[in-house]
């Protein structure tokens, strides 16, 4: 009996701004054919995603990546992340 792969994206993350004082990290991230801009408010656990067209779809994995490495990204950075979907 053959397992059955789920599907997968790999999500491409850029950090543009961020700011300790501020609480914030500002970046870009692309996955398939969608490119998104994002304001992580870490202190407040808040995340924005812009434009609308396909976030939710992102919204949540991008979330959880951003909680879990917040204080290791950098700006300039580029980083990747796998979604359990196809997009």
């Amino acid at each position: 009996m053959s397992a059955k792969r789920l599907p997968e994206t790999t999500a491409y993350v850029r950090i543009v701004r961020q700011s300790w004082q501020q609480g914030k990290i500002e970046g870009e991230v692309r996955a398939a054919s969608y490119e998104w801009q994002f304001q992580w408010s870490f202190r407040k656990g808040e995340l924005r995603v812009q434009p609308s067209l396909g976030r939710a779809l992102i919204s949540e994995p991008l979330s959880r990546f951003l909680e879990r490495w917040d204080y290791q990204l950098e700006a300039g950075g580029d980083y990747e992340f796998t979604l359990r979907a196809e997009l």
